[in-house]
């Protein structure tokens, strides 16, 4: 009862008329963004959260209702441009082109657009009851955590992009490397003195903002990396929905309720794992669906299966993502990186004294999900002839005014033309990288979690008067670090068990 109490005091905030308008308009905004390639969730919030600094100082509650529902939205609209152009909106929606494209081209577009609403409804729904049911109860565990167990967490946090990624283990390592060195530019925390700040460089001594390295690696790299993919040759597919395809199209989807929800159960659980959020997510439940299919052969061809697996799987991953991130402090995906690095800017401090400092925000947050749920399904399938008529516009018009907005974006923050420079100096960065084939989600992960877990390991020395057996004395921390070292030494077993399985052949 306690519960429903909260969701009631929630949706009495979600639901006044700005915040009711602010998610309306997140949700719209996010199914465009979403649909547009060389976008995607995380370019959509990194470029648009300081247009949201003015409403965040008067209500951080609202501001994060708008950023959220545009999560949302662009999570649903990235199946948009996978489907009728075969170029995913963003890495979430890569399995959605596997068998949403075909269906595409064989004439099938309409059922295969409604497939995807429908699934990533569903997805959603079940990720925010788990999430409803879920939250409170790890907030109260994560009150038990001090600094060794802060930084054992961080550490189990990295340690995941390297056991769970599918890139290179020393490409993963030098990922975050690299972002906890862009970290520790500005003012050391304890001494106030300078560090890396190159000489009289005085922009670098506030630090580098995450914002403009965000927006430098998602927005102005993936514009290069999407010019040089593309090349200009893009093909709409037709797709002409009506209320007909929609109810017959809905009434198919009854034998596809097993894969759905093994999907949006698999996308929940990896999204809360501090990896790459709902990309891996959608993968595996694309693959596993696959697997268990009495057809298989069929995935790839064009089957609706192909379609609802991943798509009800990313969803759920997007708002399992946000569970670590509210009640631990952790992002579970790099666009929640980017939320939790607004919700600091705004004064509210992410972790377990969020639920009782916040329970305004916390559930009005909570409350938000189910409403823009239901908003992004509504509009989505009202928007298919706009998004049609959007799509054909050439990239050549789109590119400059993705840039401009990342321009402003880096601006907005610190109003200096340093952070503009360092933002298309991490461009052209994020954009070598991505064709070297280097993983970016961990720099922006690091140089989001750098701060925090050197605050928390040097908190948790000075206590142990610099012995670092304290990580290993305290059992939460201890069962961390044990969690850490196996996903470090994961990806080593599974090579080695390779080879050897290999040399027996």
């Amino acid at each position: 009862m306690e519960l429903l109490g909260h969701l009631y005091d929630g949706f009495a905030v979600t639901l006044t008329p700005f915040n009711l308008t602010m998610l309306v308009l997140g949700v719209s905004v996010g199914l465009f963004v979403g649909a547009m390639p060389g976008l995607g969730s995380v370019n959509g919030v990194a470029i648009l959260l300081p247009a949201t600094f003015a409403i965040g100082e008067a209500s951080p509650t609202s501001a994060i209702i708008f950023l959220c529902a545009l999560y949302y939205g662009a999570m649903y609209g990235g199946a948009i441009s996978s489907i009728m152009l075969g170029i995913p909106g963003a890495s979430t929606a890569v399995a959605t082109t596997f068998d949403g494209r075909p269906m595409a081209i064989k004439g099938e577009a309409e059922k295969a657009l409604i497939a995807a609403a429908a699934a990533s409804f569903f997805g959603g729904t079940v990720s925010v009851v788990l999430f409803t049911l879920f939250a409170p109860p790890l907030a109260d565990f994560a009150l038990r955590f001090g600094p060794p167990e802060e930084f054992a967490l961080m550490v189990m946090a990295f340690a995941t992009f390297v056991g769970l990624g599918s890139e290179s283990i020393l490409k993963t390592l030098f990922a975050i490397a690299f972002g906890l060195v862009l970290s520790s530019v500005g003012l050391d925390i304890i001494s106030g003195r300078p560090r890396l700040i190159f000489g009289e460089i005085t922009g670098f001594m506030h630090g580098i903002n995450f914002l403009v390295l965000a927006i430098g690696i998602y927005g102005i790299g993936e514009i290069l990396w999407t010019i040089e993919s593309t090349k200009g040759k893009v093909t709409v597919s037709q797709a002409k929905v009506t209320l007909r395809s929609i109810v017959t199209t809905v009434k198919s989807l009854r034998s596809c309720i097993g894969t759905m929800t093994f999907g949006a159960l698999l996308g929940y659980f990896v999204g809360i794992l501090p990896a790459a959020g709902a990309t891996p997510g959608s993968l595996m439940a694309y693959g596993m669906a696959k697997n268990f299919s009495k057809t298989p052969e069929k995935f790839g061809t064009g089957i609706v299966e192909g379609v609802v697996a991943p798509e009800a799987a990313n969803n759920a991953a997007s708002t399992g993502s946000m569970l670590p991130m509210l009640t631990l402090g952790i992002p579970g995906s790099p666009t929640t990186a980017i939320l939790l690095g607004g919700m600091i800017i705004w004064g509210l401090t992410p972790g377990p004294n969020l639920f009782v400092e916040e329970e305004e925000f916390v559930w009005g947050l909570i409350s938000s999900l189910y409403v823009a749920n239901a908003a992004a399904l509504v509009l989505n399938i009202a928007f298919i002839p706009l998004f049609m008529t959007v799509l054909r516009l050439p990239f050549t018009i789109l590119a400059p005014i993705i840039f401009v907005l990342c321009v402003v974006g880096g601006y907005a923050p610190t109003t200096t033309m340093h952070d503009v420079w360092l933002m298309l100096i991490f461009g052209l960065g994020g954009y070598l990288l991505r064709k070297l084939e280097y993983p970016v989600a961990p720099i922006v992960l690091a140089i989001v979690l750098g701060p925090l877990a050197e605050q928390s390991m040097r908190q948790s020395l000075i206590m142990a008067l610099g012995s670092p057996v304290i990580f290993f004395e305290r059992p939460l921390s201890l069962m961390f670090m044990i969690f850490a070292i196996m996903l470090f030494i994961l990806p080593l077993a599974k090579k080695y068990f390779t080879v050897r399985n290999k040399n027996k052949r």
